[in-house]
């Protein structure tokens, strides 16, 4: 019997490996001679860089980049397995993981060291980048990440503008003369699945802010200045930001590569599947684990148990997702190919504790999955 392993991280608790590892233990605990295929799986944030080099033998690059808040962070880039490809995932330089929350503050928080990310990439020679831009703490439209590239942005009096999403709202003059040149000649496939627009109450600040610690105030405050600085853009380039797709994707940043690269967006579980050739390995399997820390409602715009799900019930394959939390609207899920969600957690205790022993309650569920599978393929027989 074949099984899939596909799960997310669980964050703060498990990567996508260690999950598959502990899902594998379970399975074989319920079925010692199963036939297994790991596919660590990610949906364009955390974990994304790391499912796309294990998948293509590639190589990890360690680098030192200004975090959202200009302090010195340790961030890393991908090198994929065909030596061009580069994948960067935008947290690990400007992600809500760096920072305190009682630090958070899009009003300041700033791309920039994105932008330094792929400054060194194109150094390295790479022309060809994925970019994986979950779990930002930025709300600045990408504008940090285009000066560090080389745009200059300024006031109305020619000063430099400073950095974070606040200083939007003085922008007067974009000057690309500067913007590297090598931009021009390289490819974007941007992760995503954010269909946001970049302003309005279906906007970045509106939408995203509070979670990156945005007020009522501070949201106002952030969406006149994204407003402000798309009408230049507008002006700019022609293009206008303001309702488009997308633009509002991780704090603002989908608008940049929407107005200044040669770029295209995708799902980032899509993007995964197809360098895991996840397709391929479903195609003679009995069942699917995949799973990741909370499934809700949302787990339905894109993240990887959906598409897990939806690339398997193409070969009618059953589907057991194992979650940390189960929250509320799952109901929905059963419709696009999953067969059944299962809780980790199987007593009270403090979220903490149920962490810390997430393998130990992965592995448990797996194995119990497991067992009622193979008693109902063993009754229809």
């Amino acid at each position: 019997m074949k099984i899939v392993i596909a799960p997310d991280s669980y964050k703060g608790s498990l990567s996508a490996l260690e999950a598959s590892e502990a899902i594998e233990r379970g399975v074989r605990k319920a079925l010692p001679d199963a036939e297994t295929e790991l596919v660590p799986a990610a949906d364009g944030g955390e974990g994304t860089m790391d499912s796309l080099v294990a998948a293509t033998n590639g190589r990890k690059v360690e680098v030192t980049v200004k975090g959202s808040l200009l302090e010195d962070v340790q961030a890393a880039y991908g090198i994929l397995g065909d030596q061009e490809t580069c994948v960067i995932e935008m947290a690990s330089a400007s992600g809500l993981c760096l920072i305190d929350p009682d630090e958070l503050n899009p009003l300041i928080t700033t791309t920039y060291g994105t932008g330094e990310l792929i400054q060194k990439a194109l150094n390295d020679g790479c022309r060809k980048f994925i970019l994986a831009i979950g779990g930002s703490a930025t709300n600045d439209a990408g504008v940090g990440m285009l000066q560090a590239l080389g745009m200059k942005v300024f006031d109305d009096e020619g000063s430099p503008l400073g950095l974070g999403g606040a200083e939007l709202s003085r922008v007067s003059e974009i000057n690309t003369e500067a913007f590297d040149p090598r931009i021009a000649d390289s490819e974007f496939l941007i992760a995503s699945d954010v269909q946001n627009p970049l302003v309005g109450p279906d906007g970045a600040s509106s939408v995203f802010g509070p979670q990156k610690g945005a007020t009522p105030a501070m949201i106002e405050m952030l969406d006149k200045a994204l407003s402000t600085w798309a009408d230049l853009v507008e002006i700019k380039t022609g293009i206008h930001l303001h309702d488009k797709a997308g633009a509002g994707a991780a704090g603002g940043i989908g608008s940049a590569f929407q107005a200044f690269f040669h770029a295209e967006t995708k799902r980032g579980v899509d993007i995964v599947m197809e360098y895991t050739k996840l397709g391929e390995k479903l195609y003679d399997a009995d069942c699917v684990f995949t799973g990741e820390g909370q499934i809700d409602y949302q787990t339905a715009s894109g993240k990887t148990p959906m598409g897990v799900a939806q690339e398997a019930k193409k070969y009618d394959i059953p589907v057991f997702v194992l979650a940390g939390s189960i929250g509320t609207g799952i109901e929905a899920l059963y419709d696009h190919g999953i067969t059944s969600v299962h809780s980790l957690v199987n007593a009270p205790m403090p979220l903490n504790e149920a962490m810390e022993r997430g393998a130990e309650f992965l592995e448990l569920a797996a194995e119990q999955v497991m067992r009622t599978f193979l008693a109902a393929s063993k009754n229809r027989r």
